[in-house]
């Protein structure tokens, strides 16, 4: 029994040390770390991660259903595709084509309703309440001085960059995008409960405007740009102008780096659903128009899925670009092989949802699993125009 007081003291005393180090370091927010990601047996943010922090709510309004396909489910997933669905632990995969859910399918447990994280997607989301802001004339233009909303921004360049740059991953931030890292600082902004002091404690020390460089610190402070310039929450703010009049189906949850005052993770973290995820890119493929009401200027959203610099063709303002199977698209894309991919050309969108993503090579700024979604989605519609092409022939023999 005096053994093991001893050892309770004792633990307690070590336990204790360690806390007052991580505050001593200021590395506090890794006990939040500890609690929420390492200690359930992940090494990085997980789907249903949402539950573990403070939220707001993405408010919806009168939902709009999708509409569905009069064959819908009638082409099974290809045998390709159920084996990525399987080794990438996929959640969710629809394919949407002429405006009408044609497949679906669902994993895990998960269904049409389910929320998970967006992770980096939500970047996509915060160019766009970008584009409404300068629409309704709330920020002057993708020029305008981010000094202009912070003054106090740091750095030798810190006057110099502007929120286009910010939004177009130009930004000259001092952060590092590593992931898996438990000191780098996209952890600790993750984890940290006092995100604005995180964010205005980087540098802008590169000359911004320059060259492509992806770094979601730029996508945090451009949240906190739009935020000062409406006087909203982002995510009432998003919620009013896109979420409410697209017509989603269920509110979204945005995570917050603290309850209940807190500002939205805003470079990842929307929890929501693969159908009201697609909804973004209805909106794309229809020039920022949704059924009769513009909701962002057509002209800004050909900006976003134009290349900004020649030398990176992948990327523009918030949205990544391909060509694939000589088609253009263009796509939202998160942490974990998170997909609303647009290819105008077949009025398609496909979505994906998932625990893993596909391999990343350090030579295509694309991840391997982004041309199976793709390449697989149109073999399945191959399947379907022969099965109508065979309809219509047994038709006209039988008349």
């Amino acid at each position: 029994m005096k053994f093991l007081l001893k050892f309770l003291k004792w633990f307690a005393i070590i336990f204790a040390s360690i806390i007052i180090i991580l505050y001593i370091f200021d590395v506090d927010y890794l006990l939040r770390a500890v609690k929420t990601i390492y200690f359930k047996g992940y090494t990085t943010a997980f789907l249903e991660d949402y539950k573990e922090f403070p939220n707001r709510e993405i408010k919806k309004g009168t939902a709009q259903p999708w509409a569905i396909a009069s064959d819908y489910n009638s082409v099974p997933a290809t045998q390709n595709l159920q084996k990525t669905h399987k080794e990438l632990q996929s959640i969710a995969y629809i394919i949407i084509k002429n405006d009408s859910i044609w497949h679906e399918s669902y994993f895990d447990g998960f269904d049409k309703n389910s929320k998970t994280n967006s992770f980096s997607m939500a970047k996509s989301v915060v160019t766009m309440a970008l584009g409404k802001a300068i629409m309704e004339g709330k920020i002057k233009s993708l020029d305008q001085k981010v000094t202009e909303f912070f003054p106090e921004l740091k750095g030798k360049f810190a006057k110099e960059v502007t929120v286009g740059d910010l939004s177009s991953m130009a930004s000259g931030l001092s952060w590092d995008e590593k992931y898996y890292s438990p000191f780098s600082i996209v952890t600790r902004a993750y984890f940290d409960d006092d995100l604005d002091k995180v964010i205005l404690g980087l540098n802008i020390n590169e000359k911004p405007g320059q060259s492509f460089k992806y770094l979601s610190g730029a996508t945090q402070l451009l949240a906190m740009c739009i935020e000062k310039a409406t006087g909203e929450y982002l995510s009432d703010y998003v919620s009013k102008h896109f979420w409410q009049p697209m017509g989603a189906e269920n509110e979204a949850l945005w995570q917050l780096d603290e309850a209940p005052d807190g500002i939205e993770k805003a470079y990842c973290c929307i929890a929501s659903n693969a159908r009201d995820f697609a909804r973004f890119g209805k909106l794309y493929l229809n020039n920022g128009n949704w059924n009769g009401k513009q909701l962002l200027d057509s002209a800004f959203v050909k900006k976003c899925i134009t290349p900004r610099f020649n030398e990176t063709p992948h990327y523009g303002y918030g949205w990544w670009m391909n060509n694939f199977l000589g088609k253009d698209l263009y796509y939202m894309r998160g942490h974990l092989g998170q997909f609303v991919i647009v290819i105008p050309e077949d009025d398609l969108i496909i979505v994906r949802l998932g625990h893993l993503k596909g391999v990343q090579t350090t030579y295509d700024p694309h991840s391997e699993d982004l041309y199976v979604y793709v390449e697989e989605a149109y073999e399945m519609l191959g399947k379907r125009k022969k099965k109508q092409e065979n309809r219509k022939y047994i038709n006209l023999k039988l008349n």
